[in-house]
């Protein structure tokens, strides 16, 4: 199968990594070149990874690489794909500008995939001429060592689509999980209201970041604190999915954190920026 992701992030490099590993053909595509060479990189140090823990050799972490190329244009980069999967930043003007271009320049019978954490597929599908054929595929970060895939139904989403995208996932090692388009998914619908409540708890004085974490490790079995988490998925992002899920949903309960948007408006934004609530050397 050809496939083509677009983004060259984290969860952009991740996709193309799985992808090309089980055998598939991967265009990863992004406007900077930069981020491409910075994601061909990881996704060679990952690999490298993976062979020192006797996942790989040497010669399959050859052949992953080998398998993909990258490109700058969206038009030029999904027109011999079979599957085109679109991994850009959580904003859903960038989505549906990308997803037009895609439905323009992909074959007329490619599938249309979105990795949106939290964004209506129905919504995005609407963007294009061929809603049957759009589909949420959310993977989760790392996405070489994740096994969880939302397979999120649009309204016009056909049962070939879903089937295909299903099978596909299962084939990737992964263990696909049906959801229907609703804000948030099933994934950050249930995890972001817990981790902006553990945010509020450190703006009201409750206990400090460590502690909270501590509890809901020890106490909830969870294997990481929620504020270490939010570290991770980067705050920006976290914020981004509490405002779509306020904004969609409607219910105050889903409100962001006072902190939560002062933290990103000071540019902490967790591990990536080296300082969010915890500080990384």
């Amino acid at each position: 199968m050809n496939v083509s992701v677009i983004g060259g992030g984290t969860m952009g490099n991740g996709i193309a990594h799985v992808f090309a590993q089980h055998g598939h053909a991967v265009t990863l595509i992004d406007l900077d070149q930069d981020r491409l060479d910075a994601a061909l990189a990881t996704i060679g140090t990952n690999l490298d990874r993976q062979v020192k823990k006797e996942l790989l050799t040497e010669e399959e972490k050859a052949e992953t690489l080998g398998r993909i190329t990258t490109g700058t244009s969206v038009a030029d980069g999904v027109t011999g794909a079979d599957l085109v999967v679109e991994a850009a930043t959580e904003n859903p003007e960038i989505k549906a500008q990308i997803f037009r271009a895609m439905d323009e320049s992909a074959p007329a019978s490619a599938i249309l995939a979105s990795n949106t954490s939290s964004i209506s597929i129905t919504q995005i599908a609407g963007e294009t001429s061929r809603p049957s054929q759009v589909i949420g595929m959310h993977f989760f970060n790392p996405v070489p060592v994740m096994k969880l895939v939302e397979i999120v139904r649009g309204l016009e989403t056909s049962d070939e689509t879903f089937a295909a995208i299903r099978d596909l996932a299962e084939s990737l090692g992964k263990t696909p999980v049906e959801v229907n388009d609703y804000p948030g998914f099933v994934s950050n619908r249930v995890l972001m209201p817990m981790i902006n409540e553990a945010v509020t708890c450190v703006m009201e004085g409750v206990a400090e970041p460590e502690a909270i974490d501590t509890v809901m490790c020890l106490g909830m079995a969870h294997p990481m604190g929620p504020l270490t988490l939010a570290d991770f998925i980067g705050l920006d992002v976290c914020l981004a999915i509490m405002e779509v899920l306020h904004r969609e949903l409607g219910d105050s309960k889903y409100r962001p954190s006072p902190l939560l948007r002062k933290m990103v408006a000071a540019g902490r934004l967790g591990r990536k920026s080296g300082r969010g609530f915890y500080e990384y050397g």
